[in-house]
């Protein structure tokens, strides 16, 4: 991430926000107040929105330049159509798409699952977990404060599960329980890395191979905590990093099908609704990219309750 830092002082003071970033940075003040309607702008710390307002003497006014090898005006492709998988007073749950941020980031609001889905209902609703931007499948939202309150504890606590499915580079073993700790690698920014040998958060991922051959694997993940990239961390540490996850090592094809982005699909989730404490079962289907790799290898995906019948490991 690319940023530019300045502090509103000398001619900068009392300047409207947009014409001091026009300033500063060399751009045409409609290219400025671009940056701030995009909300790649912060004055003092907080995401400004309106180019007119007047800068106070020292505040410090810091523009993201480029995010993801992305300037901020750069223009955003079309939003996928929103899938609902479920929906009640209390609930919004969705398929997110491989591709699109779970929520606004540091350099652009309004191209995110968040606001999607704000304006599906028409107001904000309570994002209740993340996953990664190339990470496809089921995400839950709370549409009152007392929902995302409670599902975020079914979270916390452990009791909501996840099932997720994969597509990852050879060798990796049948099964059982990775719990690396997880820290971030101090050699490779943006990356986790899962080891004993530093000090990191405790992470728990339990694994059943559907499939190996020569060219690559499938596996099924029941993770039991929900770290940061804590499903590509543990598969990269078990020496199979997964197809098209190249922040992680993990191959863009195998077997002659292409991996055009990290395979990693939420497929399933298990938790209690949050109102009357029901089981609710959510769950997204395969996308093409990955369900073409259980088509080759020809392997049924997992479903029904987690955890049960047994694993196929050709």
């Amino acid at each position: 991430m690319k940023r530019r830092t300045f502090r509103s002082e000398g001619a900068h003071a009392g300047r409207a926000l947009a014409e001091a970033v026009a300033a500063e940075l060399g751009l045409p003040v409609a290219d400025a107040r671009r940056l701030v309607e995009v909300g790649a702008v912060y004055v003092a710390g907080r995401r400004a929105r309106d180019g007119a307002v007047r800068l106070q003497a020292a505040q410090v006014v810091t523009v993201v330049l480029e995010e993801a090898g992305q300037s901020p005006l750069e223009a955003s492709g079309p939003a996928a159509p929103l899938r609902v998988l479920f929906e009640d007073e209390d609930v919004l749950a969705v398929d997110k798409p491989a591709g699109l941020n779970a929520q606004p980031t540091e350099g652009r609001v309004g191209a995110s699952l968040v606001d999607v889905v704000g304006a599906h209902l028409g107001r904000t609703a309570g994002l209740v977990h993340r996953l990664d931007r190339e990470t496809s499948g089921v995400t839950v939202f709370g549409k009152s404060a007392q929902a995302t309150s409670a599902l975020a504890e079914a979270f916390r606590e452990g009791t909501a599960r996840k099932r997720y499915l994969a597509a990852t580079g050879p060798g990796l073993p049948e099964g059982g329980t990775v719990d690396l700790p997880l820290s971030k690698d101090p050699s490779r920014p943006g990356r986790w890395r899962a080891t004993r040998a530093a000090n990191g958060v405790p992470a728990w991922t339990d694994y059943r191979r559907l499939f190996a051959n020569e060219a690559f694997c499938l596996v099924e993940l029941l993770p039991r905590t929900g770290r940061t990239h804590q499903l590509r961390a543990h598969l990269t540490a078990l020496g199979t990093p997964i197809l098209g996850d190249a922040r992680y090592g993990g191959a863009g094809s195998a077997g002659g099908l292409l991996a055009p982005r990290c395979l990693l699909h939420a497929q399933a989730l298990e938790l209690g609704h949050p109102r009357t404490g029901q089981p609710l079962r959510l769950e997204a289907a395969v996308p093409e990219d990955l369900r073409a790799f259980f088509v080759a290898a020809g392997v049924r995906m997992p479903e029904g309750p987690f955890g049960d019948g047994d694993p196929v490991c050709p």
